[in-house]
């Protein structure tokens, strides 16, 4: 046994990496191409076809198989297989049972040794699918489906509902004949449901905000009777939407209580929104009580600002005093859910500053302020409304609703009730309790403090007392130097001493503060047309009308700044946009008329100036003009009325009287304007032009008054020359 033992001898000790060159012969690769005996075993074994499995096959197997023999015989056992490398010279390889790694099963014999395949070339490309294949034209056909809802969508967005709604049909009769092509393509189990859904719903809502409500109602109505849509049953509260916009709100409460019993109790958001909508309806609908049932019930489980506000409205209809002052605490109490803390930075940490830094104005800030902006304007809307019923008094509900307000999270809105109380005190024509308020307020803090002194300076500026409205301008503008409002009444007070460019300087800092103070840019215009400054002034009101594209005032003041540049023609086009926006102003209509009148247009500035007439028959401009027109035209007995208004108007005038007696005479009705001259001489015994016309009426028809009107116009011609003389005396 220790025969077979061989131990390392002595010397190779002391070299551990000895015996790693050595190696057999046998496993040199290299030199199999010049080993015969490979050669002749990878000729004669190439192209074979071995079996399957290594079993002999069973007597059921009658074909012959071939063998590496060339005869054929039965299929031969891989037991007994002597070893590649003992196969002598000129004798034929004997099958294996396993194909070897890189021999290919169907090639041909003899071949060279190829283990990689690379003789037989690059792979043919991959086989390209067939575009007008049924599967591609329906991938297609979905997809251009799928851009045309989404582009409606867009359009919508960007407010061009038109190509909304014609890419949203373009949609639906794509999708119609992808339904046709699938049906006839595959089983019909196969069609695209969402895809349906969502042209059908799209398509509806384009319909509804084109204000085609009937072809809305109707594809609306094809969603929810498909049982295969599931979930559609919630798209009656759309329907519900469409029946209170056309006013039909028996159908409209009818639809949001289908969509209600629709919507799982889990879903709690959605069932408040149906309810609400359904306490909507109930108000457009008068039925106060039925939407106070709908109310009480949010509030009770979801309370919201919106909600709250509409309890306090019903209450306020139905005169109920105490469900009122209920409803309104009820709206303070609901939550904001705003965390103020967190944008005030606890620490040094320069990376907590900056994070606060960067969450201070971002768009859940902005949600957040919008939201109590909202709540504010609630509460505010709220208090004005319920204040001067509630109490016996007005005072006394301000009063109340003023606690209210202290007692909860608005604590900084009770001082703005306070000023609300003010100017209510000023609608009521009691100017001492407003100022008496004010002054009050005046003594709070800054923000207060501005506010009141804004109001106390816009009420002495009205009262003509521009001291005092100089004087509180200023304590508004040192309390809050950002104020606009409060810029602007100091402008206002400069201005009325005539300092046209420094009013101009508060104008401007007005509007650096708040490019919206739409009261400033109006006065830096005027301020710049007293300054002669018209392409300015011009260019302020043409801002202006921009921001308020209906608004009179702006646009007469446009015509007025074309008119002053000579440009009649502008002036005209912008006075003609301001009768289209008040049609009955007779300043305006008069204006036209002159505007007319100057342009050499007598029948288009008659007009004008008769519908001035018609609306205000007291101006004595218009009445003068239209006496003179008729006079012009020689229609003197219309002239005669005009005239006769005119001295109606002012009876102390003595022209009117004699423009009556002129247009008689000149009609030819002598006795009629003889009896005209002296109903004016005994109520203007002084007036020489009336004598002289009493003197030659009745020189021209012969009567004997024509002496003693003579000698009456010599005394008072001698008169009149002697005061002339005492006055030169005096000088």
């Amino acid at each position: 046994m220790m025969q077979n033992v061989h131990l390392a001898p002595e010397t190779d000790e002391d070299d551990l990496y000895s015996g790693y060159n050595d190696y057999n012969p046998i496993c040199d690769i290299e030199e199999l191409e010049n080993d015969a005996a490979f050669q002749q075993a990878v000729r004669t074994s190439h192209g074979r076809r071995p079996p399957i499995t290594a079993k002999i096959p069973s007597t059921a197997v009658t074909r012959p198989i071939a063998t590496g023999y060339g005869s054929k015989t039965s299929l031969a056992s891989s037991i007994g297989r002597p070893m590649t490398g003992a196969i002598q010279d000129g004798v034929t390889r004997p099958m294996t049972a396993v194909r070897a790694a890189g021999f290919i099963k169907a090639g041909l014999r003899g071949s060279a040794f190829d283990p990689l395949g690379q003789s037989r070339g690059p792979a043919p490309p991959l086989e390209v699918k067939k575009k007008d294949s049924p599967e591609e034209k329906i991938k297609q056909l979905e997809k251009e489906v799928n851009e045309l809802v989404e582009e409606s969508c867009i359009a919508n967005s960007c407010g061009d509902l038109k190509l909304a709604l014609e890419k949203a049909k373009d949609a639906g009769r794509k999708e119609r004949v992808l339904v046709r092509q699938r049906e006839q393509a595959t089983t019909p189990e196969n069609i695209n449901l969402d895809l349906t859904y969502s042209v059908l719903f799209n398509l509806a809502s384009q319909y509804s905000v084109n204000e085609m409500y009937a072809e809305a109602l109707n594809t609306y109505q094809v969603i929810v009777k498909n049982k295969m849509f599931s979930n559609a049953g919630i798209l009656k509260m759309n329907m519900g939407n469409i029946y209170l916009k056309q006013r039909n709100y028996s159908k409209a409460i009818k639809f949001y209580r289908m969509a209600l019993d629709q919507v799982p109790s889990v879903n709690k958001q959605m069932r408040i929104k149906i309810m609400q909508n359904i306490g909507v309806t109930f108000i457009q609908a008068g039925q106060y009580s039925d939407a106070i049932n709908s109310y009480e019930h949010i509030m009770s489980m979801a309370p919201n600002l919106k909600a709250g506000y509409n309890l306090t409205i019903c209450y306020f209809a139905v005169g109920d005093r105490e469900k009122m002052k209920k409803a309104f605490q009820k709206l303070i109490a609901v939550p904001l859910e705003i965390d103020e803390d967190k944008y005030i930075s606890p620490s040094d940490d320069p990376h907590t500053n900056l994070v606060t830094e960067a969450i201070k104005n971002d768009h859940l800030r902005q949600m957040e302020r919008e939201r109590k902006a909202m709540a504010e304007k609630y509460i505010m809307t709220s208090a004005k409304l319920i204040a001067p019923v509630i109490e016996t008094s007005f005072a006394a509900g301000y009063d109340w609703c003023v606690e209210v307000v202290k007692a909860s999270q608005y604590v900084e809105l009770a001082n703005d009730l306070e000023i609300n109380k003010a100017v209510t005190y000023l609608r009521q024509r009691d100017y001492n309790q407003a100022v008496e308020i004010l002054k009050m307020l005046e003594k709070k803090d800054s923000r207060v403090k501005s506010a009141a002194a804004t109001n106390l300076s816009a009420l002495y500026y009205m009262g003509k007392d521009f001291a005092q409205a100089s004087s509180y301008a200023d304590i508004a503008v040192n309390s809050d130097r950002y104020n606009p409002a409060a810029l602007t009444n100091k402008g206002n007070t400069v201005f009325a001493n005539g300092d046209y460019e420094k009013a101009a300087e508060f104008y401007k800092e007005a509007l650096r503060n708040d490019s919206s103070c739409t009261e400033a840019l109006y006065n830096i215009g005027l301020t710049y047309e007293k300054l002669n400054r018209l392409d300015e002034a011009l260019d302020c009101f043409l801002k202006l009308h921009a921001i308020l594209r209906n608004s009179a005032e702006v646009l007469y003041q446009i015509a007025n700044i074309y008119e002053l540049m000579e440009n009649l023609s502008q002036a005209i086009e912008w006075l003609m946009q301001v009768v289209s926006v008040v049609p009955t102003n007779p300043q305006v209509l008069a204006k036209l008329g002159e505007l007319y009148d100057r342009e050499g247009d007598k029948s288009q500035a008659f007009q004008y100036y008769y519908e001035s007439y018609r609306y205000f028959p007291c101006n004595i401009e218009v009445v003068e003009w239209l006496g003179a027109y008729y006079i012009d035209t020689q229609f003197w007995e219309k002239a005669i009325q005009y005239f006769e208004r005119a001295s109606l108007i002012q009876p102390t005038q003595v022209k009117w009287q004699l423009m009556v007696a002129s247009c008689f005479r000149r009609s030819g009705n002598y006795q009629k304007a003889l009896d005209t001259y002296k109903d004016t001489h005994r109520k203007f015994p002084e007036n020489v032009e009336c004598l002289r016309f009493l003197v030659r009426l009745c020189t021209d028809l012969g009567l004997k008054d024509a002496q003693e009107y003579a000698r009456k116009l010599k005394r008072l011609e001698k008169m009149k020359e002697i005061r002339e003389q005492l006055v030169l005396s005096l000088l």
